[in-house]
């Protein structure tokens, strides 16, 4: 398997970011913001610079952090259409498919009104995605439609499509309250994962950690992938120090930290770093 890691989580300039995983040698990087500018508003400048650096550090782009669903569920899916074509583009300049998304705001708690509505919302994007040849990673939330295993399951059973995939991400269930997230419903998503996040948070407080320190069942998450076959990306995303609305920040050290704990778990769990 192989590491990549969230630049923003160690600094706005993109260069430092790049400079920072150089020297945890981490060969990929999810680009959510450079500069300080979202991946939704990257100019054309800004692309060739993020496109020379890269080439210049050696290390390649795995995906785009897109802020793509943490909208309100009413507003016109058209907006977000709009912005997901908008960052296919850049993802294709810069050498990726993958754009991770969310399953918008309920306007009020997640019924089953809501469920279809987000389905509906996500199988547009996913069709969209077909006609730009871009892979959409949908990651578990609080707050939105798709925040417990049970809802992303429903999601996912709902659409069907191979232009969407899920993201587990074990911090944001372990901060809706999912127990025992692994033990309980490996079974029934592994078959839609196409990506993973590595943070990790403890129930009784919502604190984010170091993967493997929290309730997350980190460790048992890597066992049952290995024992899968899966091939694909682990990648960090710390909040060590701060988690935003559509951000979070750990600082290098913090990066460091996270990235010590995943090979530690990678090493328990006897899974070799591509």
């Amino acid at each position: 398997m192989r590491i990549s890691a969230f630049g923003d989580e160690i600094a706005a300039d993109f260069e430092e970011q790049l400079q920072c995983l150089q020297q945890l040698n981490i060969p990929l990087i999810d680009i959510r913001a450079a500069w300080g500018v979202n991946c939704s508003q990257f100019s054309a400048d800004h692309i060739d610079r993020i496109k020379n650096l890269c080439q210049e550090y050696g290390i390649g782009v795995s995906c785009m952090g897109s802020p793509i669903g943490k909208s309100p569920i009413a507003d016109p899916i058209a907006i977000e259409g709009e912005r997901l074509k908008t960052i296919g583009a850049t993802a294709h300049q810069l050498g990726t498919r993958n754009i991770r998304l969310f399953s918008f705001y309920p306007e009020a708690d997640v019924d089953a009104d809501a469920m279809r509505l987000s389905a509906d919302r996500l199988a547009t994007l996913a069709d969209i995605a077909r006609e730009n040849d871009l892979q959409l990673l949908l990651e578990n939330e609080k707050g939105v439609v798709g925040d417990l295993p049970e809802r992303c399951l429903q999601l996912m059973r709902a659409i069907d499509s191979p232009h969407l995939r899920f993201i587990w991400d074990p911090a944001n269930f372990v901060q809706c309250g999912a127990v025992d997230q692994v033990d309980r419903w490996w079974n029934d998503l592994h078959p839609h994962i196409g990506y993973i996040h590595i943070k990790d948070a403890k129930l009784a407080d919502n604190s984010v950690t170091v993967a493997g320190d929290g309730d997350g069942q980190l460790l048992e998450l890597l066992t049952r992938l290995k024992a899968s076959g899966y091939a694909g990306l682990l990648s960090l995303e710390p909040h060590l120090l701060e988690a935003r609305h559509s951000s979070g920040f750990s600082g290098a050290d913090g990066m460091a930290a996270a990235v010590r704990a995943l090979r530690g778990l990678m090493a328990a769990a006897g899974i070799e770093e591509g």
